[in-house]
């Protein structure tokens, strides 16, 4: 039986702007197919098809891979969190706010998004 994806519990490859460039070109230069690059390779074709979409629309920047993320869900997924976790967690918080205050948002809300993100949090 074949296996496909990842192995459970296994990292998540993060691939190079240049190596999916190298992917891209194959593809559109007609080389080979989304598909045999798929089994070749053990890339699914719908990240492929992601990849062409950005190449096409932002050249090689639009393969760059994304820095960042939500600083606040390493906190928000666990069920109970130690006091210096909580001092940390209400740290990010407060740093959003004034993120957002600096930015033009009125207090109202900045005070709706934090009403919002507290009832997700811990009890």
């Amino acid at each position: 039986m074949e296996t496909r994806g990842r192995p459970k519990g296994g990292k998540n490859i993060r691939r190079s702007a240049q190596e999916k460039l190298k992917f891209v070109l194959m593809i559109l230069d007609d080389q080979v197919s989304a598909k045999y690059i798929s089994k070749e390779y053990g890339i699914s074709t719908g990240s492929l098809h992601q990849w062409v979409k950005k190449y096409r629309e932002d050249g090689i920047k639009g393969l760059e891979n994304k820095v960042g993320g939500n600083p606040l869900s390493k906190y928000q997924r666990r069920k109970t969190l130690t006091r210096e976790e909580e001092l940390e967690y209400e740290n990010l918080q407060l740093r959003i706010e004034n993120m957002r205050l600096k930015k033009g948002y009125t207090r109202e809300e900045v005070n709706l998004t934090k009403n919002k993100l507290s009832k997700k949090n811990i009890k």
